[in-house]
């Protein structure tokens, strides 16, 4: 038989990616009484930034999983470490000032009257979104890692 473990952390990853973006969904249904088109559902379940971090709960359950299945300092396991670090400082750091940099941007062009569209505005995480996500991703990657 087939070593499927590999499976396992691919599961872990798509799966803590599933599960934030539904939470962000589930608020956002909540938040607007149900009241939201196809285009708003699926533009909120693609769109980035919000709680939980997405990013966050896809790589903190496959670092978990490896670390679970590998050891914690097995060579992918500290390969998924570090670039799940990287990740959520990237989301908690730069995406947000950018995406707080965008929205003012905005508000200038719209103050102005410039003869330019609006920036799009990609989100990035605050400190508890990324705190929830990883305690999602922590969790998935356990169930993953006990069910492969």
């Amino acid at each position: 038989m087939e070593d499927i473990t590999g499976l396992g952390g691919l599961l872990a990853f798509v799966i803590g990616w599933f599960v934030a973006q539904a939470g962000k969904l589930i608020g956002d249904l909540i938040r607007n009484k149900g009241r939201m088109s196809f285009q708003e559902i699926f533009d909120c379940f693609f769109r980035s930034g919000g709680m939980p971090s997405g990013h966050t709960a896809s790589f903190t359950g496959l670092t978990t999983f490896l670390m679970c299945k590998f050891g914690i300092f097995a060579p992918i396991s500290v390969l998924s470490l570090c670039m799940a670090i990287i990740v959520v400082y990237d989301a908690v750091n730069v995406r947000y000032a950018v995406g707080e940099q965008g929205k003012l941007l905005n508000v200038m062009i719209m103050d102005r009257n410039y003869k330019k569209k609006k920036v799009k505005v990609i989100e990035g995480h605050t400190v508890p979104q990324a705190i929830v996500g990883g305690i999602l991703g922590l969790g998935i990657g356990l169930l993953m890692a006990y069910c492969f």
